[in-house]
Protein backbone atom coordinates (compact mmCIF):
# COMPACT_ATOMS: atom_id res chain seq x y z
CA UNK A 1 0.00 0.00 0.00
CA UNK A 2 1.72 3.45 -1.17
CA UNK A 3 2.40 6.05 2.05
CA UNK A 4 -0.32 8.85 2.17
CA UNK A 5 0.60 11.80 0.46
CA UNK A 6 1.83 14.32 3.34
CA UNK A 7 2.38 11.73 6.10
CA UNK A 8 6.06 12.70 6.29
CA UNK A 9 5.47 16.74 7.17
CA UNK A 10 2.88 15.78 9.60
CA UNK A 11 5.39 13.44 11.21
CA UNK A 12 7.45 16.14 11.33
CA UNK A 13 5.07 19.22 12.22
CA UNK A 14 4.38 16.92 15.09
CA UNK A 15 7.96 16.75 16.05
CA UNK A 16 8.26 20.08 16.23
CA UNK A 17 5.01 21.03 18.15
CA UNK A 18 6.14 18.33 21.09
CA UNK A 19 9.74 20.39 21.33
CA UNK A 20 8.00 23.66 20.85
CA UNK A 21 5.52 23.17 24.36
CA UNK A 22 8.78 21.59 26.23
CA UNK A 23 10.24 24.65 28.19
CA UNK A 24 13.77 24.94 27.30
CA UNK A 25 16.35 24.63 29.97
CA UNK A 26 19.31 26.50 30.04
CA UNK A 27 22.56 26.23 32.03
CA UNK A 28 24.47 29.15 33.53
CA UNK A 29 27.60 28.03 32.55
CA UNK A 30 30.17 29.99 34.21
CA UNK A 31 28.05 30.19 37.74
CA UNK A 32 27.49 26.11 37.11
CA UNK A 33 29.80 23.43 35.99
CA UNK A 34 28.95 20.89 33.19
CA UNK A 35 27.92 17.49 34.57
CA UNK A 36 31.26 15.84 32.27
CA UNK A 37 30.64 12.49 31.75
CA UNK A 38 33.69 9.91 32.78
CA UNK A 39 35.41 9.39 29.94
CA UNK A 40 36.05 13.48 28.82
CA UNK A 41 38.54 14.37 26.84
CA UNK A 42 39.62 17.68 27.74
CA UNK A 43 43.47 18.37 27.76
CA UNK A 44 46.01 16.04 28.25
CA UNK A 45 48.15 15.93 31.77
CA UNK A 46 51.47 14.52 31.90
CA UNK A 47 52.93 12.34 34.87
CA UNK A 48 56.60 13.12 34.55
CA UNK A 49 58.53 11.33 36.49
CA UNK A 50 56.77 8.65 34.48
CA UNK A 51 57.92 9.89 30.88
CA UNK A 52 61.55 8.47 29.57
CA UNK A 53 61.61 10.68 26.81
CA UNK A 54 60.97 7.71 24.29
CA UNK A 55 59.77 10.08 21.95
CA UNK A 56 56.81 7.42 20.79
CA UNK A 57 54.06 9.98 21.82
CA UNK A 58 55.74 12.87 19.09
CA UNK A 59 56.75 10.32 16.43
CA UNK A 60 52.78 8.34 16.34
CA UNK A 61 51.06 12.09 17.19
CA UNK A 62 49.43 12.56 13.60
CA UNK A 63 49.09 16.69 13.70
CA UNK A 64 52.58 16.45 14.72
CA UNK A 65 52.11 19.00 18.01
CA UNK A 66 53.72 17.43 20.65
CA UNK A 67 57.40 18.98 20.88
CA UNK A 68 60.44 17.17 23.27
CA UNK A 69 63.51 18.29 23.83
CA UNK A 70 65.88 16.14 26.48
CA UNK A 71 69.61 15.27 27.48
CA UNK A 72 71.41 12.33 28.56
CA UNK A 73 72.73 12.39 31.90
CA UNK A 74 75.23 9.53 33.36
CA UNK A 75 74.14 7.99 36.58
CA UNK A 76 77.01 6.49 38.72
CA UNK A 77 77.24 2.89 39.59
CA UNK A 78 74.64 1.38 41.67
CA UNK A 79 76.85 -0.92 43.26
CA UNK A 80 80.67 -0.79 43.40
CA UNK A 81 82.30 -2.46 40.14
CA UNK A 82 79.40 -1.29 38.67
CA UNK A 83 79.17 0.47 35.13
CA UNK A 84 78.11 3.47 34.51
CA UNK A 85 74.63 4.18 33.07
CA UNK A 86 73.33 7.21 30.88
CA UNK A 87 69.79 7.94 30.89
CA UNK A 88 67.66 10.76 29.30
CA UNK A 89 66.39 13.53 31.12
CA UNK A 90 63.42 15.75 30.28
CA UNK A 91 63.85 19.52 29.11
CA UNK A 92 61.14 20.12 27.45
CA UNK A 93 57.32 18.81 26.94
CA UNK A 94 54.64 20.62 25.27
CA UNK A 95 51.63 20.44 23.83
CA UNK A 96 50.18 22.63 21.07
CA UNK A 97 46.52 22.27 21.54
CA UNK A 98 45.73 24.52 18.82
CA UNK A 99 46.93 22.47 16.46
CA UNK A 100 45.89 18.70 18.79
CA UNK A 101 42.50 16.90 17.56
CA UNK A 102 42.25 14.89 20.68
CA UNK A 103 42.59 11.75 18.86
CA UNK A 104 44.50 10.28 22.06
CA UNK A 105 47.27 8.28 20.03
CA UNK A 106 49.65 9.07 22.10
CA UNK A 107 48.24 8.16 25.41
CA UNK A 108 47.61 4.64 23.93
CA UNK A 109 50.83 4.61 22.78
CA UNK A 110 52.68 5.77 25.66
CA UNK A 111 54.42 2.57 27.85
CA UNK A 112 55.16 3.89 30.75
CA UNK A 113 51.93 5.77 31.46
CA UNK A 114 53.17 9.26 31.44
CA UNK A 115 50.13 10.67 29.17
CA UNK A 116 46.04 10.60 30.61
CA UNK A 117 43.14 12.35 29.71
CA UNK A 118 42.01 15.08 32.37
CA UNK A 119 38.26 16.31 31.93
CA UNK A 120 40.03 20.43 32.13
CA UNK A 121 38.28 22.21 29.00
CA UNK A 122 38.10 25.82 30.38
CA UNK A 123 42.22 26.79 28.91
CA UNK A 124 40.63 29.42 26.51
CA UNK A 125 43.00 31.51 25.08
CA UNK A 126 43.30 34.96 23.13
CA UNK A 127 46.22 34.90 21.19
CA UNK A 128 46.44 31.46 19.55
CA UNK A 129 50.41 30.75 20.39
CA UNK A 130 49.67 31.02 24.13
CA UNK A 131 47.57 27.50 23.24
CA UNK A 132 51.03 25.44 23.74
CA UNK A 133 51.35 24.23 27.05
CA UNK A 134 54.64 23.77 28.63
CA UNK A 135 55.29 20.61 30.84
CA UNK A 136 54.33 22.55 34.29
CA UNK A 137 50.68 23.67 33.44
CA UNK A 138 50.61 19.77 31.59
CA UNK A 139 51.55 18.97 35.14
CA UNK A 140 48.79 20.71 36.73
CA UNK A 141 46.09 18.87 34.75
CA UNK A 142 47.51 15.42 36.02
CA UNK A 143 46.04 16.23 39.51
CA UNK A 144 42.92 16.59 37.69
CA UNK A 145 42.73 13.14 36.28
CA UNK A 146 39.94 11.00 37.48
CA UNK A 147 40.59 7.55 39.53
CA UNK A 148 40.50 4.42 36.90
CA UNK A 149 36.74 2.98 37.52
CA UNK A 150 37.25 -0.30 39.33
CA UNK A 151 37.76 -3.37 38.13
CA UNK A 152 34.26 -5.93 37.86
CA UNK A 153 34.07 -8.23 40.89
CA UNK A 154 33.12 -10.86 37.96
CA UNK A 155 35.95 -10.75 36.08
CA UNK A 156 38.42 -13.33 35.34
CA UNK A 157 41.90 -12.71 37.94
CA UNK A 158 44.66 -11.36 35.73
CA UNK A 159 47.20 -14.09 34.64
CA UNK A 160 50.17 -12.14 36.46
CA UNK A 161 48.35 -11.62 39.55
CA UNK A 162 47.34 -15.23 39.90
CA UNK A 163 51.24 -16.36 39.40
CA UNK A 164 52.65 -13.82 41.76
CA UNK A 165 49.85 -15.12 44.43
CA UNK A 166 50.76 -18.65 43.58
CA UNK A 167 54.32 -17.65 44.48
CA UNK A 168 53.55 -16.12 47.53
CA UNK A 169 51.26 -18.65 48.28
CA UNK A 170 54.35 -21.70 48.08
CA UNK A 171 57.18 -19.03 49.42
CA UNK A 172 54.90 -18.18 52.92
CA UNK A 173 54.07 -22.44 52.88
CA UNK A 174 57.62 -22.88 52.76
CA UNK A 175 59.12 -20.63 54.92
CA UNK A 176 56.04 -21.86 57.65
CA UNK A 177 57.88 -25.41 57.02
CA UNK A 178 60.66 -24.09 57.97
CA UNK A 179 60.06 -22.29 61.09
CA UNK A 180 57.95 -25.59 62.00
CA UNK A 181 60.92 -27.66 61.21
CA UNK A 182 62.96 -25.33 63.63
CA UNK A 183 60.61 -24.98 66.64
CA UNK A 184 59.89 -28.98 66.99
CA UNK A 185 62.24 -30.65 69.76
CA UNK A 186 65.00 -32.87 68.56
CA UNK A 187 65.35 -35.94 69.71
CA UNK A 188 68.64 -37.09 71.37
CA UNK A 189 69.29 -40.37 72.47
Amino acid sequence: MPPIPGSGLAKGLAVTLRTMTRKSVTAQYPETQPELPPRTRGVIGLFEENCTVCMLCARECPDWCIYIDSHKETVPAAAPGGRERSRNVLDRFAIDFSLCMYCGICIEVCPFDALFWSPEFEYAETDIHELTHERDKLREWMWTVPEPPALDPRAEEPKELAAARKAADKAAAQQAQEQAASEAPEDTP
